[in-house]
């Protein structure tokens, strides 16, 4: 017997259940097991900076840094976001950067700005100022939307330099409190009258980069004021509106680009030529020839049917 329950506590840790005597009597105890959950994570899209290859000058090997880095060493900076304290500081840096590195160059800012905080957005209209005011040309294009303080730094680029898409939008409007104000009726009332102070300053700003008068703003800007960019044109905001130039095909390089814009004070689809009348071919070759030259909207190879 001695032997028997020896042999039994040798066995039990590698039974799967184990055996104890209780007077003579076997009692067997099961044991559990515990699934194993697995959780699959869905599928996402990558949310990080696009990678691109960059070679260095005076390097044999291209690398990969992010698209934004990329474009700055070609001294093109976009600004695509709500501008706060944070987008202020980053953009301001930017600028002073590519200015410390040449002061001869353009600087060319692509703005698609949903809306602005008053003082972060002032800092950066001043620096831009500031910039001109020591030589360097900044060219601004609107691609998309310019509302609030983002339509006056639009039209703070060099004169004859700001740009805007065709379908681009603008919206000039007062600013409020970048935040909910809390605190004593008296400070409440001195931050109400400041804001109003700087919003007077705005249009002062507007006025000197548009050249319409202070009253004129003042009228408009009573309620939200949304501009075309050809209205913008005549409003003075900007300059030129960018049209893209249907003569230009294939660029003579290898390197391919997205088409060329042209700009002129006609702000229409500029064209070649008048378009064919009604049920005449056009012989390929001939002025005002589109894409197609067999008369159709098929571009593939020709078929003969019938």
């Amino acid at each position: 017997m001695r032997l028997q329950f020896l042999l039994a506590s040798l066995v039990l840790p590698l039974s799967s259940g184990f055996v104890t005597p209780n007077n003579g009597m076997t009692k067997t105890k099961p044991t559990t097991t515990t699934s194993l959950s697995v959780k699959r994570m869905p599928i996402m899209m990558p949310t990080q900076e696009p990678m691109v290859p960059y070679r260095a000058p005076g390097s044999s090997y291209d690398q990969f840094i992010g698209l934004q880095s990329r474009q700055l060493r070609d001294r093109k900076l976009w600004i695509a976001r709500y501008i706060d304290e944070e987008a202020s500081n980053s953009i301001i840096s930017s600028l002073l950067y590519l200015q410390s590195e040449s002061d001869k160059e353009d600087i060319k800012l692509y703005l698609n700005i949903p809306g602005a905080n008053l003082r972060p957005a002032l800092a950066i209209y001043d620096v831009i100022s500031e910039l001109k005011a020591d030589g360097v040309k900044i060219a601004t294009t609107n691609i998309a939307l310019c509302a609030g303080m983002g339509s006056l730094i639009a039209g703070a680029g060099t004169k004859g330099m700001r740009y805007s898409l065709p379908n681009a939008r603008f919206l000039l409007q007062k600013t409020g409190m970048d935040q909910v104000f809390q605190g004593q009726a008296t400070d409440i009332a001195l931050e109400v009258r400041n804001i109003k102070k700087w919003n007077e300053l705005m249009n002062v700003e507007i006025s000197k980069v548009t050249g319409q008068s202070l009253e004129r703003i003042d009228n408009d800007l009573k309620r939200d004021f949304y501009l075309s960019s050809e209205e913008a044109v005549r409003y003075g905001l900007i300059d030129e509106v960018l049209l893209p130039m249907p003569g230009k095909r294939t660029p003579p390089s290898d390197v391919v680009d997205l088409g060329s814009f042209q700009s002129g004070s006609e702000q229409k689809y500029q064209r070649e030529g008048p378009p064919p009348a009604e049920g005449q071919q056009q012989q390929p070759g001939a002025p005002g020839q589109g894409m197609f030259s067999n008369g159709n909207d098929d571009d593939g190879p020709k078929i003969a049917k019938g």
